[in-house]
């Protein structure tokens, strides 16, 4: 049974399915959800407004309803492995068939911590990294039964966001830059690393594991990645600053398609690793996101990629290799996911001193599409910055203002949902590209952020992470009638 569960009556709820095998070869439909066709705002149908939990973890709309497929320290890990780990993060959901998924979520997590991804033989990066970061495998159906969870990747640290493959496995990113050498610290425990971090790792959902990093693709404060059309090319995303992070392009070798195994195999210099330049009406390249605003949404800009000279950072970090108007920088950019056309990418916020240009204009939020086609970023979703997000404090009608969003996926309509990382209230996010923006969910537990918002193939099942305390919710409902 769930560890918890509450429905919103009024309205029901989408018709039930079965259940999900631990290990069962994901469906290669569910590796990239989300039709190309680019939704329109006319017509849509505004979700009804959130209704508070009597258990008060999750407010839903009348007629959705939730299920704890996990929960940190309390769910077992299977094979005596021990229990949840912690900091719920990036996700994916697969098709295991008869009615069951495959979930495969990362844990981002720093060395030393309570509820760590234990070492598994055989999953190890790093043996230093204990209790650190990794990747777990939960079997579930649309009722959110936890029908098994284990150790997929450890070893690893901070592992934040990532992207599904088309071949049905998960691509984790580590969202650090610690090196082998370094020490690390949390409350009584120490220990040292082993191996450098910060870089890509692929992950599978059949119990075999392959712990070996996936250099080709650089090592810096990764974040998330989606793989094109025609398996050629990776966009990936920085979230760093000081300076600010970078949108990335990995173009693979000649005559390569990436594939099952073919990016951990690859050598570390294979292909090529660029970064992205927004080009200006004169011919200059952008110096940073924020400079522009709502006044340019749907605008198209020509993009350029230029190469990165050294992509493993062995004495300078990649984003700090690039003078300031060799590239387009942006804070925090976090979320990607892509389609058939291109590929979202999300910038989460810029509003302190430091975080942008002085002269550029402050935001709660950016949401870019990149087409692969015309080779042109858009703006199609910005959110406007708020005062009262400075102080985190509530804003006055808190399902209606939204800052900090952070992941992000295509659903089986082709609208957006996203996850919020910001002040105030936390909400998961239904988003039409150039259109309206509508509240699915409010964290009512703490302020905590969302993350690893992932839609089953069949539209059925939203699965999503509550980082603290450590919570994978299933949420299902009339779905069709907002999103379709």
């Amino acid at each position: 049974m769930p560890t918890s569960r509450r429905t919103f009556l009024a309205g029901g709820a989408a018709a039930g399915v079965g259940l999900t095998v631990a290990g069962a070869v994901p469906s290669l439909a569910q590796a990239s959800p989300g039709r190309p066709h680019r939704p329109v705002a006319n017509g849509s149908v505004p979700f009804p407004p959130l209704v508070d939990d009597p258990d008060g973890i999750l407010a839903l709309p009348e007629g959705f309803s939730y299920a704890v497929v996990t929960r940190t320290g309390v769910t077992k890990l299977d094979r005596g492995q021990g229990v949840t780990p912690s900091d719920h993060d990036g996700m994916a959901a697969y098709d295991a068939g008869r009615g069951r998924y495959t979930l495969i979520q990362n844990h981002e997590i720093d060395p030393g911590a309570e509820f760590g991804v234990p070492h598994i033989k055989g999953t190890v990066y790093d043996p230093g990294a204990v209790d650190a970061g990794g990747c777990t495998v939960i079997t579930t159906d649309r009722t959110g039964r936890n029908l098994g969870e284990f150790v997929a990747l450890s070893g690893t640290a901070s592992n934040c966001a990532g992207g599904p493959t088309p071949w049905g496995t998960w691509l984790t990113c580590e969202e650090t830059e610690d090196r082998a050498g370094d020490r690390w610290e949390e409350g009584d425990r120490a220990g040292v690393f082993q191996k450098d971090h910060g870089y890509v790792f692929e992950v599978r959902a059949d119990g075999t594991a392959d712990p070996r990093p996936i250099k080709c693709l650089g090592r810096y404060a990764h974040e998330a990645l989606a793989i094109d059309r025609d398996r050629t090319h990776i966009y990936l995303s920085e979230d760093a600053d000081q300076p600010n992070g970078l949108f990335y392009r990995w173009t693979a070798p000649r005559g390569v398609k990436v594939g099952p195994g073919v990016l951990t195999r690859l050598a570390p210099t294979a292909g090529v690793l660029a970064a992205m330049q927004i080009i200006m009406d004169d011919g200059s390249v952008l110096p940073d996101v924020a400079y522009l605003t709502s006044a340019q949404l749907g605008r198209p800009f020509p993009v350029r990629w230029i190469d990165v000279p050294e992509r493993d950072a062995k004495t300078t970090p990649v984003r700090e290799q690039f003078a300031n108007d060799k590239v387009t920088r942006g804070r925090k950019f976090e979320g990607v996911w892509g389609t058939d056309e291109g590929v979202y990418v999300v910038n989460s916020y810029a509003w302190e001193d430091g975080e942008l240009p002085a002269d550029a204009a402050p935001h709660d939020g950016m949401v870019w599409f990149y087409n692969y086609s015309a080779e042109t970023i858009q703006l199609v979703t910005y959110f406007p910055h708020q005062a009262t997000a400075e102080e985190g404090a509530p804003a006055k009608y808190t399902d209606l203002t939204f800052d900090g969003p952070d992941n992000v996926t295509v659903t089986p309509w082709g609208s957006l949902v996203l996850a919020e990382d910001g002040a105030g209230a936390s909400h998961v996010l239904s988003s039409f590209p150039g259109g309206p923006t509508y509240a699915i969910a409010r964290n009512q537990l703490n302020d905590s952020e969302f993350c690893g918002p992932t839609f089953t193939a069949d539209g059925k099942v939203l699965f999503v992470n509550m980082q603290d305390p450590g919570l994978t919710l299933a949420i299902t409902g009339p779905w069709q009638k907002y999103l379709g």
